[in-house]
């Protein structure tokens, strides 16, 4: 988009989601310690993750799967420009049920709904079992997923997303076990720290916020305001209260 138009869209970002370049690194570093050949990716998105790994895997062929057009355009654009076109295919569909698998590498990051039509609690174990489907034998899953650092208090839930609920979540402990219930052995288990939350969250609101600051009377700027206005107050309600885990799974 242009100024004519309406806000650019999420140029800030490397990642759709609370992850710095440092932890990225370490977890490209671990996924290709096996050396795979094929990697998935549900719910890629833009598809940088699955880019940098196969950079690190120079004999690996990888598929995105996402229904998101525009972010697949902008993963097409950035695999043409890095020269690993002819390694990658992003393909505008549904993961649920996909016969894409076994990878040796699967990443599911932020992406478990798109696994399952599963309603919380039970999306979290369902995306789980489609996983260690989808997952090769001696592979590795890297699974992102929220969790709940501690119960939200009814005021905090209210202040969230519409229908927010304390289901919607596990904590930590509960989202282990029921990798490790799934038929996995959790290699590595880590969390999104603060600054990268803040990195995120700042990040996917400020193109729209500098173009709304200096295009606040045109026509559409006031949904433009609203949006901004309705995300910034849900983040600072979940601020310390949701978290990101980033598990790297082993079929058992």
């Amino acid at each position: 988009m242009t100024d004519h138009d309406g806000p650019p869209h999420l140029t800030r970002l490397a990642f759709h989601g609370p992850l710095s370049e440092e932890r990225a690194a370490r977890v490209v570093r671990r996924l290709v310690r096996t050396g795979p050949a094929t990697v998935l990716d549900v719910g890629c998105g833009w598809g940088e993750l699955t880019l940098r790994l196969l950079a690190a895997a120079p004999r690996a062929t990888a598929v995105g799967l996402d229904t998101d057009g525009e972010s697949l355009a902008r993963a097409r654009r950035a695999a043409a420009a890095r020269g690993l076109a002819d390694r990658v295919e992003f393909a505008e569909e549904s993961a649920r049920g996909t016969v894409r698998g076994p990878a040796d590498v699967v990443l599911c990051v932020g992406s478990g709904h798109a696994l399952t039509g599963a309603e919380p609690p039970g999306h979290v174990p369902a995306a789980l079992r489609e996983l260690r489907r989808l997952v090769a034998p001696g592979g590795r899953v890297l699974f992102g997923e929220g969790f709940w650092q501690r119960v939200p208090a009814p005021a905090e839930l209210a202040g969230m997303w519409p229908g927010a609920s304390a289901a919607d979540h596990p904590e930590l402990a509960g989202l282990v076990d029921a990798a490790v219930t799934a038929g996995f052995r959790p290699e590595w288990t880590e969390t999104a720290n603060g600054d990268e939350w803040e990195e995120f969250e700042s990040g996917y609101q400020a193109d729209a916020e500098e173009w709304l600051a200096a295009h606040g009377d045109r026509p559409g700027a006031g949904a433009v305001r609203e949006r901004l206005d309705r995300h910034r107050a849900a983040w600072l309600h979940y601020r310390g209260v949701l978290g990101m885990a980033y598990l790297t799974l082993i079929p058992a």
